[in-house]
């Protein structure tokens, strides 16, 4: 396992488990360094006051909320300290809901919570949490400090661990009032009847592992070619593709497409 980022205790009623937190994913961006073309040399980036043209050291930044009007006001590392949310090394349970009922866009960096140490006593209250939520498919809300930021999380179970998850709160997601759906004539029935065997066509069960990242690999060649010397030519533009004229006719043709010769009712699942 990696190193923890967090450790703790999940509490929930007069039940305390001792946990550690670990980033459930893997950043696989190739990363790049900005250099100077001409020698290679690395960029600096430093700080500079516009109106003295001078280099500002850290300990004179200052940091600028700027209301509607154009005002500034002006707030130090102190003053911001002063209003942090409290270094607490708890994850306090406030509600179990259920996990239908929890909206995806809320959801925002996944992470695995796992019992502290050996101890039987933390492995078995670990284990009746996982059993609990599980059977009752069932996630638990609470709040953790990470950093500096206090987040609500939802704690789930995946693959027999508590997976806790911090989320959005309910005013950072845009409403869709006010959107155009694209009109407010309902399809007719041969439309739907030709999307719904199109949709069919194309159905197949869910495997992470038939989708990968296409421009981390595109990337990766790129930068093998240019260590050999190669030259790197830029993709010709795209050019987007007209709405269909006739929609019928394109339900049809797509349909007839995937449903070619020698493809499968799930051939084309993970199709580019």
């Amino acid at each position: 396992m990696p190193r923890a980022l967090w450790s703790g205790t999940l509490s929930f009623g007069l039940v305390n488990v001792p946990v550690r937190l670990y980033s459930a994913v893997r950043d696989h961006d190739l990363r790049f360094h900005l250099l100077h073309r001409e020698d290679g040399a690395r960029i600096e980036t430093r700080r500079f006051c516009e109106r003295e043209d001078a280099e500002v050291g850290w300990d004179e930044i200052g940091h600028g909320y700027e209301r509607r009007d154009g005002t500034q006001v002006v707030l130090t590392d102190e003053e911001l300290q002063a209003i942090a949310p409290k270094r607490t090394r708890t994850i306090e349970i406030g509600a179990f809901v259920d996990v239908a009922e929890i909206d995806p866009v809320l959801y925002d960096h996944p992470y695995l919570l796992v019992p502290a140490g050996e101890a039987e006593g933390v492995r078995r209250a670990y284990r009746l949490l996982v059993e609990v939520m599980r059977d009752r498919d069932q996630a638990a809300i609470g709040r953790i400090v990470l950093r500096t930021k206090e987040h609500l999380v939802a704690v789930r179970v995946r693959d027999g661990l508590l997976a806790l998850t911090t989320m959005r709160f309910h005013d950072e997601v845009r409403p869709t009032t006010g959107i155009d759906p694209g009109g407010r004539r309902r399809p007719t029935k041969q439309a739907l009847d030709r999307a719904v065997r199109l949709v069919e066509a194309l159905g197949a069960d869910w495997d992470p592992e038939r989708y990968e990242d296409r421009y981390r690999a595109r990337l990766q060649r790129v930068v093998r070619r240019k260590r050999r010397g190669q030259a790197i030519a830029p993709p010709p533009p795209e050019v987007a593709a007209p709405p269909p004229g006739d929609l019928m006719a394109a339900l049809e043709e797509s349909l007839a497409e995937v449903r070619g010769p020698g493809k499968g009712r799930r051939a084309t699942a993970a199709a580019d």
